[in-house]
């Protein structure tokens, strides 16, 4: 069934209206008049929007996220506001290695499998499933991917702006707060999942 498209500001128009606002040191504060159509910035062709899919259905997928269950409804107006979602299919890269980071993902369903291209091809990190969030390097110097991610079925991704993100964790403490609370418990959980795939690799010794 095809889903009705959004009468009114296009989703792609919203993000570059908000980028466009707080780059002029105007806050990103939820709601108001200021989200006006501007011309629209570059798309990822290989991460096409799913068709029909329309604005309101973005800000529904970010609510619905595990990673932002226990934000208060009213906080998640602008990053919900600044998300698309993208289709991609078994194969497809989400990112590389050593490609520059701006983007954040959060996995509404299908898989994402993580490798480190190095001397001897790649090796499988780990795979990423519904539910799981999707790279930090977009929040820290020198702001590159450090391993690959593919699709390895058809997969719904989330996709958020890091520069827009880091500015709304500057402006907002308390969403700046639980957002990097949030990120703190992804990067633990995948320490600990690397601490325990070492473990099993080197025979427990």
């Amino acid at each position: 069934m095809t889903l009705p498209r959004d009468q009114g500001l296009d989703g792609q128009a919203k993000r570059v209206a908000i980028k466009a606002k707080f780059r002029a040191g105007r806050p990103l504060a939820p709601g108001g008049d200021w989200l006006v159509k501007e011309k629209a910035g570059r798309v990822n062709p290989e991460a096409p929007a799913p068709t029909g899919l329309t604005t309101s259905d973005a800000a529904s997928a970010v609510a619905a996220h595990p990673f932002f269950k226990d934000f208060p409804a009213g906080s998640l107006t602008v990053p919900a506001g600044a998300a698309q979602l993208r289709n991609y299919q078994a194969g497809d890269l989400v990112f590389k290695q050593g490609d520059p980071a701006h983007k954040f993902y959060l996995i509404v369903c299908g898989a994402v499998a993580l490798t480190h291209a190095g001397l001897n091809g790649n090796t499988a990190i780990q795979t990423l499933t519904t539910g799981d969030a999707l790279g930090w390097s977009w929040l820290f110097p020198p702001f590159g991917w450090h391993f690959n991610a593919m699709a390895t079925e058809s997969t719904r991704l989330i996709e958020f702006d890091g520069e827009l993100l880091r500015e709304l964790c500057r402006q907002q403490p308390e969403f700046g707060y639980r957002f990097m609370s949030q990120i703190a418990q992804v990067v633990i959980a995948r320490l600990q999942y690397t601490r325990r795939k070492l473990f099993r690799l080197t025979g427990g010794k």
